[in-house]
């Protein structure tokens, strides 16, 4: 089974998480982010697992993104802005086949969510959802994540790679 883990990630929250969903699916997982996983990449995907962290309220925008670059005080511990948002990567997608699922990191509370927004981006491109869209909580905007997340995304990426059989 070819599953790539696929992650839009400003302060390494959603990178963490990634990478223990990939570790739950197993040991030929891949995890890359937005700017890593091109068209060559997800050719012949089986499960391509999505996520990204909630801007906004939402999904992030190229605009929410550039907002971040310049806000004071963002010089002291500065966003990763070096890959797309993936709202921008999903609108270039190739069309797919394989099975789906979408993740988000957020603050705990009625702060948004970005997961259901992935999920219809990757059914949109053909992929067939395998389960609900989830989300990991972070302590504050930039993190960290709270305790037992990292463990709860390893436990739904061994969930996933049996949904997919």
């Amino acid at each position: 089974m070819k599953a790539l883990v696929v992650y839009e990630s400003h302060w390494g929250n959603t990178a963490a998480v990634a990478r223990a969903i990939a570790e739950g699916i197993g040991a030929d997982a891949q995890v890359m982010s937005t700017r890593e996983a091109n068209a060559a990449a997800l050719e012949g995907t089986d499960l391509l697992v999505v996520g990204a962290p909630v801007i906004g309220l939402r999904l992030s925008t190229e605009q929410a993104l550039e907002n971040m670059r310049v806000k004071p005080g963002s010089e002291k511990n500065p966003p990763d802005l070096s890959h797309p948002p993936v709202r921008s990567w999903l609108e270039s997608l190739p069309h797919g086949t394989g099975g789906a699922a979408a993740f988000d990191t957020r603050i705990r509370g009625p702060f948004g969510s970005a997961a259901p927004a992935i999920l219809k981006g990757l059914t949109e491109a053909g992929y067939r959802p395998i389960a609900r869209p989830i989300g990991f909580t972070v302590k504050g905007s930039q993190g960290p994540l709270r305790k037992g997340e990292l463990e709860r995304a390893r436990q739904w990426g061994t969930e996933l790679a049996r949904a997919l059989g």
